[in-house]
């Protein structure tokens, strides 16, 4: 089997493992929001048990790392950049779980925020740059991805104030609000990244039509 077929193999397992698990994670939801959490600790979901961290780590966080890997070789990426990639997002996703303390850490939660806003910046500084150069479909597909951007960086704000509110005594007592907006913000980001790829794809298999 080639390169580009296990890499498609392992792009189509991977995305039909996190899409699985996702679907998963739409039943504890449904559940979890009928039942109490007496009721829920006798359920499979019970917080403290086995399965639904197994779901949280294994699921979508692990299905991305291989469609990732999968993709790269499809792509024809040399097989060091594969393997670096590989290491890198595995170390990534180790780190990331690390930092599931007991414990709010506000300055840690605080520099966490600071560089996604500091590298959002940093980003549109040398888009900018790069849409100089651009024009018709290339520019149009640069505005959309831009768009994705600021949607997912205004969806990570909102989530940081939502999580870090539980952890805040100054706050407690409140009623919680529905994180409904925070996933209509990715929702939206993610849509335009998508139709910016779509738009660069178009272009690239006519590019006469440009």
């Amino acid at each position: 089997m080639t390169r580009q077929k296990v890499g498609l193999t392992l792009f189509g397992i991977a995305a039909l493992w996190a899409i699985l698990w996702g679907l998963v994670g739409s039943v504890f939801a449904n559940e979890a929001y009928h039942l109490t959490r007496a009721e829920v600790d006798q359920t499979m979901w019970a917080p403290n048990g086995p399965w639904l961290p197994i779901w949280g780590l294994v699921g979508v966080p692990v299905g991305a790392l291989v469609a990732g890997f999968g993709m790269l070789l499809y792509s024809g990426a040399a097989g060091a950049t594969v393997w670096k990639y590989g290491v890198a997002m595995l170390a990534g996703l180790v780190v990331g779980v690390a930092g599931m303390f007991p414990a709010h850490i506000p300055p840690l939660f605080g520099l966490g925020g600071s560089l996604i806003l500091a590298c959002f910046l940093g980003i549109l500084w040398f888009w900018a740059k790069e849409r100089r150069a651009l024009s018709n479909s290339s520019a149009t597909a640069a505005d959309l991805r831009m768009a994705g951007y600021v949607f997912l960086v205004i969806g990570a704000w909102f989530t940081c104030g939502s999580l870090a509110e539980p952890f805040l005594p100054a706050l407690e007592g409140g009623d919680p609000d529905s994180p409904l907006h925070i996933m209509i913000f990715f929702v939206l980001g993610w849509i335009f990244l998508f139709i910016s790829q779509c738009k660069v794809r178009a272009q690239k298999e006519n590019p006469a039509g440009v």
